[in-house]
């Protein structure tokens, strides 16, 4: 398989007649990182939620490694790390990695699962504390871990470096490229121009639509730019969202 997610013709309206999405189409290869940039608002959380198969769309399909998005049979094959926290703050860290282990089926070896997944994100020193009592960064780091258990081969992230430090979303940035050498594709929502750069190809969301989908090199030649971010300007017209 070489394609993970293929959308066509995609719509979805809003509670209030809100058309989130119009008319979408496109292809994502398997194995690389890609992010949906945009402003807020501009329909990457409602893009993201349609292809993990939290919402339905109004008009097209979305394939999700070749079946409907959606499907039970995907459970153990996506994670989905939200922006909000995806954890319990009264349980400690090792709690919340061994109950979302069992909750996916894993019900042999949740030690062995727990100190892998903590060893990627760096917190094998934190698997005792209380969820409530960790720095936001930590917190965010927990999410990923939890998005990190079985291995999954598709890791849909809305935000996962939002908040973060420099130095920390440098390393998760390691991480992410780690994933991908391992064949693990990579959807990585983001506002911020300069995450782009970092990913293999951008969907470039405005008002709902694609303006723009290519690597960060074919979209700064394309607009005659230096940055992302002058290109996504270029590309609407320097006008406001």
């Amino acid at each position: 398989m070489t394609i993970a997610v293929k959308i066509k013709n995609l719509s979805v309206t809003l509670s209030g007649d809100v058309k989130a999405l119009k008319d979408i189409s496109m292809e994502l290869p398997v194995g690389r990182s890609i992010g949906f940039i945009g402003p807020s608002g501009a329909g990457k959380t409602t893009l993201i939620r349609s292809i993990v198969g939290r919402l339905k769309p109004t008009a097209g399909s979305i394939e999700v490694l070749g079946l409907p998005a959606g499907d039970a049979k995907l459970r153990d094959q996506l994670s989905y790390m939200t922006q909000e926290l995806s954890v319990y703050p009264d349980l400690t860290v090792k709690e919340n990695l061994r109950y979302f282990a069992i909750m996916m089926g894993h019900t042999k070896d949740t030690n062995t699962i727990i100190e892998e997944v903590l060893n990627e994100v760096d917190m094998i020193d934190k698997a005792d504390s209380l969820v409530k009592n960790l720095s936001g960064g930590q917190k965010q780091r927990v999410s990923l871990s939890v998005a990190l258990i079985g291995s999954p081969r598709l890791m849909v992230l809305d935000e996962p470096t939002i908040g973060l430090d420099p130095v920390l979303r440098e390393s998760l940035w390691k991480l992410f490229n780690k994933l991908k050498t391992r064949g693990t594709t990579l959807l990585i929502s983001s506002h911020s121009m300069d995450e782009a750069e970092r990913c293999d190809d951008l969907i470039l969301i405005r008002s709902g639509k694609v303006i723009a989908h290519g690597s960060p090199s074919e979209l700064k030649k394309q607009t005659g730019t230096k940055t992302i971010e002058e290109s996504f300007l270029s590309l609407v017209g320097g006008e406001p969202e």
